[in-house]
């Protein structure tokens, strides 16, 4: 939530910086601003409402500063308003501060600013930063070239919570100060000039070289050059890391919505994600892990932990790596994992699952689970992220970057990687024929053109949506891996179209759910599972008789003239079918949302990187 972008160089600050806000847009906002040095003194422009809004502020077209720093908001503390909105100064004027996180004891903060003669304008958490930093820096008697960034440190040493902090000040025309503790922040190196973000593709266009920015590390950013420093203060070596995505991938490339694009995609993530990991003639590569028989042996079950999206990725998985692997596994909502002692120890292999790898919630589990003996392993689609620096072992997905809110490829490459992963798993185990695996790695080779054959002709998915789109309530159920799809298709349908719907494993309808069927309930059903087809349809066949509209996605042998709507999807192990059954949902929640004629890609309340519990 929220996103901080920032920018010291020899250009013009204010477009670079609304520049980054506007791809930043996908995270979630209410409100944006920016500060920017102007000679001596601090410039701060802020709005209610979208990034554009910044434009329409007069002063906007007289800013000429080289150093600035800018923000989009998601309320927490104080309702979504122009004063709340970041940046926010110390009463002086002297320090301008963006913030991402939550600061937990603010309150406290605030009674000891406000003894000490220190007056407060917004209802924001956020303000009892630039103002403790004042505080801090006016009792610092050693005049030298670090008392601003001591003051900075002193301050960050009484929050509690999370933060990642961008820092300018009027006494200091020539740096920015940054930190961070459970936000995400990276720096982009340049030619003379050095980018500031909350996320990667906010500043792909300008460079590909990235320093990421450990818990309690702080830099202070110059044109030139960039100073690193530990909690301490005693200065340290960062390492640059190349980033090679595409900035292009960021961009809409000619589709309506960036949740159209990245659903187009998903041949080319899938194609990607795979990469040499599979060969048919040879066992499955992971050259980053070192899981040797002995150890996967001994372990007594697997821990899937994951929220939203990447929870039914593992959902979808858990099925296939039980099967071929013949260990337990366990998933969990990682929200609840952690609050409830969990049961894990060194036998336990914890998996955390998150596509931007800074959802706060996963990487609090992780860390517990890490407390506990356990090995871990990160999943995640952005290299270097909180959570891949955490984590014992990660392994990437390559989907590129995913702009839209409500998650596409980010899933079908989760659920490809873990089913690859499965499959190494239980060949390092000797754990079931080699038939079935080389046949598994066939499906997962052809699933990138069977995706693209569902793509091919979106037609009925679209007719159906069109006829349906006006509903409030809907259904969505299957059995096995079917359930797992039809809870994944139910969210996308909640996220983007805001339709109240559920998904249900379908013999669970008659214990409560079909109450809740009447005429014209629409309900959605997938049927993939060959061993299970019958009672599905039987399932399908009970709330027809009570007048509910079915739309059936299916590669089974079924009698299509028993059902309203049938969509076809081709042939393929119900191990794998997550990945390609999920297609037709992804696609018929994103035409009801454009028949309702709402924001697919900023879906409102929701944010894509949700980095605050």
């Amino acid at each position: 939530m929220c996103g901080i972008v920032g920018y010291i160089g020899q250009k013009k600050a204010s477009p670079i910086l609304i520049n980054g806000l506007l791809k930043l847009e996908y995270r979630g906002y209410d409100s944006a601003g920016l500060s920017t040095l102007e000679d001596t003194t601090i410039s701060n422009i802020k709005n209610k409402g979208r990034v554009n809004s910044l434009n329409e502020v007069p002063e906007i077209n007289t800013l000429t500063g080289t150093i600035g720093i800018a923000h989009t908001r998601w309320a927490t503390h104080g309702k979504p308003s122009t004063t709340n909105s970041h940046p926010h100064m110390d009463n002086s004027k002297t320090f301008s501060v963006v913030h991402n996180g939550i600061i937990e004891n603010y309150n406290d903060l605030k009674i000891f600013l406000t003894e000490n003669g220190y007056n407060f304008l917004s209802q924001t958490d956020t303000e009892v930063i630039p103002n403790l930093i004042h505080y801090y820096f006016s009792k610092d008697n050693v005049d030298d070239d670090k008392k601003f960034l001591r003051a900075v440190q002193s301050a960050c040493k009484d929050f509690k919570g999370s933060y990642a902090i961008e820092v300018i000040s009027s006494l200091y025309p020539d740096r920015i100060i940054v930190t961070r503790k459970d936000s995400p922040l990276v720096i982009g190196k340049g030619e003379n000039e050095n980018h500031i973000s909350s996320d990667i593709p906010a500043i792909l266009s300008y460079t590909k070289d990235f320093y990421l920015l450990e818990d309690n590390e702080y830099v202070e950013i110059y044109r030139d050059h960039l100073d690193f420093y530990n909690k301490d203060l005693a200065k340290i070596n960062k390492p640059i890391k190349n980033i090679e995505w595409d900035a292009t991938a960021a961009e809409k490339d000619g589709y309506e919505d960036y949740m159209l694009k990245e659903i187009y995609e998903q041949p080319k993530s899938i194609r990607e994600t795979i990469g040499s990991r599979i060969k048919l003639d040879a066992p499955c590569c992971f050259d980053e892990l070192n899981f040797t028989k002995d150890y996967l042996s001994s372990l007594n079950k697997i821990c899937i932990v994951a929220c939203g999206t990447a929870m039914h990725a593992g959902l979808a998985t858990k099925t296939l790596i039980e099967q071929i692997c013949n260990i337990p596994v366990e998933v969990e909502v990682a929200s609840e994992f952690r609050y409830r002692n969990p049961i894990i120890n060194e036998k336990t292999l914890a998996i955390y699952i998150s596509q931007s790898g800074e959802t706060a919630d996963t990487i609090a589990a992780l860390k517990l689970a890490k407390s506990k003996g356990c090995k871990t392993l990160a999943i995640s689609n952005v290299i270097g992220s909180s959570i891949t620096r955490e984590a014992d072992y990660t392994i990437y997905t390559h989907a590129g970057p995913e702009i839209a809110v409500a998650s596409t490829k980010a899933y079908t490459a989760q659920v490809t990687l873990l089913a690859i992963l499965g499959i190494y798993m239980a060949e390092v185990l000797g754990s079931v024929s080699p038939l079935i695996l080389e046949n598994l790695k066939k499906e997962i080779f052809d699933l990138p053109n069977k995706i693209q054959t569902v793509l091919n002709d979106v037609s009925g998915i679209k007719n159906f949506a069109k006829k349906v789109y006006n509903e409030k309530d809907m259904f969505f159920i299957g059995r096995g891996t079917d359930y797992a799809v039809s809870l994944e298709g139910s969210l996308k349908l909640k996220e983007i179209s805001y339709i109240h719907s559920e998904g249900y494993a379908s013999g669970e309808l008659k214990h409560g759910p079909i109450a809740l069927i009447e005429d014209n309930t629409t309900v959605v059903s997938v049927i993939t599972n060959d061993d299970l087809v019958e009672k599905s349809i039987s399932n399908v066949q009970e709330v027809a008789t009570r007048g509910a509209k079915t739309f059936v996605i299916t590669n089974q042998d079924i009698d299509k003239s028993r059902f309203d709507y049938v969509i076809e999807i081709p042939a393929i192990s119900k191990l794998i079918s997550p990945a390609l059954s999920v297609i037709p949902l992804q696609l018929f929640s994103y035409y009801i949302a454009k028949e309702k004629g709402l924001d697919v890609d900023k879906p409102r309340n929701l944010a894509k990187s949700v980095t605050v519990e």
